[in-house]
């Protein structure tokens, strides 16, 4: 059985991000979407809403397994026994930083595997941190929501 992890902060979850567990869904056997805690960082929504939201998003797919983590990716790969990872990449910056960390994570964990899945031209702009400054801003958002929690996360974000 072929095993991927797609980690990040989901904050909150984006038709990007649809769009690359996708993706993982048509090439992988089991997805693990990792919901990741980075104490450096001030998340908009709190960890379990973010994950209430996958699991949601995901309930009718068991394939899709959501869970947290906290600390280095390649030991979250150990922990779900893969060595594959998935990064959903939107231009040449995001391929740039990722490059980066894949040397990095490389080092520690050398029969890794990183998979960069580009973002389809649709949604090739989306980002966690566009819907967080649309919202600041009182601009739409909606579109860049996926459908399944676009009412969870604009009663959320109303408070």
């Amino acid at each position: 059985m072929r095993k991927c992890v797609f980690a990040g902060s989901f904050d909150p979850p984006t038709t990007g991000h649809e769009a690359v567990i996708r993706v993982c869904l048509e090439t992988f056997d089991e997805v693990v979407v990792a919901v990741m805690i980075n104490p450096d960082k001030t998340p908009l929504l709190t960890v379990q809403q973010r994950e209430e939201m996958l699991e949601k998003m995901y309930a009718d797919e068991p394939r899709v397994k959501v869970r947290t983590f906290s600390g280095a990716a390649v030991d979250l790969l150990r922990e779900e026994n893969t060595r594959f990872y998935v990064r959903g990449v939107r231009d040449g910056i995001d391929l740039a930083y990722e490059n980066r960390n894949l040397h990095a994570s490389a080092k520690l964990m050398p029969e890794l595997i990183t998979l960069y899945v580009p973002a389809p031209n649709e949604v090739g702009f989306v980002s966690s941190s566009l819907v967080r400054t649309s919202v600041r801003m009182d601009k739409d958002y909606e579109s860049y929501i996926p459908e399944k929690i676009r009412n969870d996360v604009k009663r959320l974000l109303k408070r």
